[in-house]
């Protein structure tokens, strides 16, 4: 083929268009990846905070169920009030084994995620995010590898629609062939055609409204792609203010409720506060103490979502001591499509042996 229009060099660039769309796919699933990571991660920290929280709320109703029963030995309250401590203490001990389940699950989904079970975990925190929302918008809008897998997308488009446009010009092909019979006379020819489509029924002109179609759907596509970037930034990063807000509420909540708490304990020891005073008072203290591991959670959660949503979530930003894949790479070891007895035919089936090991 000596000319075609530009047909087969544009299919060239198409490819090439949508090779890139496919790298921003490959980076969308990093992300997802990563982002269960994390989720999983701060899953298990958390579910082993509500289990030793509870834990230690099952010590102290057993202590204050004890004191129950020994103040009424001696007839300082009632049969009312240590039947009230044996109720929360049952009732703690019941949202012990359901912490513990919970521990359960979370270190399975670990497993999952992360390919290990969970060993080493420790406290982590909220990860550098942008504080301004427009900001974060804006440069989701520019990076994220959803918006530009469209925007990839959108170009193959436009290049398939000059594609089929070319196959209404002319196409030129040089031919030729040389043959020997038994008596070895040897036969040569060589030969240049020049033809093109003089009527196609419709087909040509039928193919080319089909890519103007394809290509204002991937229009609508990378439209669609833009507001739900938005949207995403929009809310991880009011999860992350909510979450953060909660955090800090909860800290204060904590320093109150524990004083009151011991208050109403050294009151009551006084006979001036009952038993429903003090567990009530501990029970309030169990909820902020409760809130809080929460609210930490949600927190890191909400802020890797907010980098996800951002484009960023990847090893490369993160800094990640792990060893990366590099698409420009193996595009470069397959952009010629070696054959399997090529030298670099050999070296692309030894990466992709290697790949399959792991």
């Amino acid at each position: 083929m000596l000319y075609a229009g530009g047909a087969n060099q544009l299919g060239v660039e198409a490819q090439k268009e949508v090779v890139l769309s496919t790298r921003q796919s490959l980076r969308g699933v990093e992300q997802s990846v990563l982002l269960r990571a994390v989720s999983a991660y701060t899953g298990v920290l958390s579910a082993r905070e509500f289990v030793q929280l509870r834990e230690n709320n099952v010590r102290v109703l057993t202590q204050e169920f004890r004191a129950a029963q020994d103040r009424f030995d001696v007839g300082e309250v009632t049969r009312t009030d240590v039947a009230l401590a044996e109720a929360r203490l049952a009732a703690a001990r019941s949202l012990l084994a359901s912490a513990q389940g919970d521990l359960v699950l979370a270190s399975e989904e670990y497993t999952a995620a992360i390919g290990r079970t969970p060993s080493g975990i420790r406290a982590v925190s909220a990860a550098p995010v942008s504080r301004n929302i427009a900001d974060a918008t804006a440069f989701a809008v520019r990076n994220h590898p959803s918006i530009l897998e469209a925007q990839h997308s959108v170009s193959a488009a436009e290049l398939n629609i000059l594609r089929a446009e070319a196959a209404l010009k002319p196409r030129v092909s040089l031919n030729g062939f040389v043959s020997t019979d038994q008596d070895s006379n040897e036969t040569s020819q060589l030969g240049l055609s020049v033809g093109g489509p003089i009527y196609s029924g419709g087909l040509i002109s039928s193919q080319v409204r089909q890519t103007r179609s394809n290509r204002d759907a991937a229009r609508s596509g990378l439209h669609l792609a833009i507001i739900g970037i938005e949207q995403e930034v929009g809310n991880a990063y009011a999860s992350l203010q909510v979450a953060r807000a909660s955090r800090q509420a909860s800290d204060q909540q904590i320093s109150a409720s524990r004083v009151a708490f011991e208050g109403v304990r050294e009151e009551a020891t006084l006979g001036s506060r009952t038993t429903l005073d003090v567990l009530n008072a501990e029970q309030e203290l169990l909820d902020a103490e409760a809130n809080r591991i929460a609210a930490q959670a949600n927190e890191v959660v909400a802020s890797y979502a907010l980098l996800s949503a951002m484009g960023l979530l990847t090893a490369d930003h993160l800094n990640l001591p792990v060893q990366q894949y590099e698409p420009s790479e193996y595009y470069n070891l397959v952009q010629n499509a070696p054959v399997a007895i090529s030298r670099q035919g050999r070296a692309l089936d030894r990466v992709l042996e290697a790949i399959g090991k792991e």
